[in-house]
């Protein structure tokens, strides 16, 4: 027991190394020597980025890390492609309770300088936006002044080369917005596929307040798969069962999605979807939430809770 007025030592937070390795450096470990030097729990190793930019490791980095941790890197250069996606990143891990340092850059987010240098990075990257767009505007306004017309050249001729060269770009943006936006939805539908249908999955995702469709979540995991950034059994095909199971589904999707969530913060979920209650009526008890989450566990598609109404 401590003594009156003392607070106990608060516990070290683990310091989880991120580093990535170009192809020019692939030989050096020097990144590895500093973030052991400062004390770095584990270092994760990159060796370059993968198809369409791909960076696996760091996607199961991202997606593993817990509130209280602190990622560490050498440079910014090494965990961002560019100034808006390292400030994705850094706002993500700030949301889930966790830390950024970079070792040579003034970024670390547990001190207020370190937040300041956040806060000036967002100011430049609003700036960047800006002159790029006036900058697109006046060049556009330049050319059809000498009578050309704006855009790409080969894609108005549709040479061949141009479009591939455009969708590449594209396919590879895509790709590096579902690396970096992975550890807010991915989570879930890990948590519920296959044994929930993709209609199920989605609605527990916009419950969370994140905008998919069915057909985007199904391409965004196909290509995660396919980049072997996820599980293949993610898009297997979800069992059949009668329609009268819907609401059991559904009830299920929300207890694993949110396993605090207590029946009656389940009732107003439903309630909030607009879904009807088995014996009719608008509103939901929770001796109803209660029956059908025992019948999920009975079919093995939620593990079991406490019973706290």
């Amino acid at each position: 027991m401590t003594q009156a007025g003392h607070l106990p030592p608060a516990l070290p937070r683990r310091l989880i190394g991120y580093a990535r390795l170009s192809i020019e450096d692939q030989s050096s470990d020097c990144q590895v020597d500093e973030l052991r030097a400062v004390g770095c729990h584990r270092v994760h190793q990159e060796h370059g980025p993968g198809a369409g930019g791909a960076r696996p490791v760091l996607a199961r980095l991202l997606r593993d890390l817990v509130p209280g941790d602190v990622l560490v890197v050498v440079r910014l250069d090494r965990l961002a492609l560019s100034v808006s996606h390292l400030l994705d990143v850094i706002g993500d891990l700030e949301k889930r309770g966790v830390d950024f340092r970079a070792l040579r850059d003034p970024i670390d987010t547990a001190t207020p300088q370190g937040k300041l240098a956040v806060q000036v990075l967002e100011t430049v990257a609003r700036l960047e936006r800006s002159l790029i767009a006036e900058r697109t505007k006046a060049g556009m306004k330049a050319a059809k002044a000498r009578g050309r017309l704006a855009g790409n050249p080969g894609l108005r001729e549709r040479r061949p080369d141009a479009v591939r060269a455009v969708a590449a770009a594209r396919d590879r943006a895509y790709l590096d917005e579902l690396t970096s936006s992975a550890q807010v939805w991915l989570p879930t539908v890990r948590d519920l596929r296959p044994q929930h249908s993709w209609e199920d999955v989605v609605r527990i995702l916009k419950r969370k307040g994140l905008d998919w469709t069915v057909e985007r979540l199904r391409r965004a995991v196909h290509r995660m798969v396919r980049e072997r950034l996820a599980e293949p059994e993610l898009i297997k095909r979800s069992p059949r069962r009668p329609p009268e199971d819907r609401l059991m589904r559904l009830v299920a999707g929300i207890a694993i999605a949110d396993p605090d969530l207590s029946l009656r913060g389940i009732a107003a979920q439903l309630e909030q979807m607009h879904e009807r209650p088995p014996r009719g009526g608008r509103k939901w008890q929770p001796s109803s939430v209660r029956a059908l989450l025992d019948d999920a566990r009975r079919l093995g598609l939620v593990r079991s809770r406490g019973g706290d109404a």
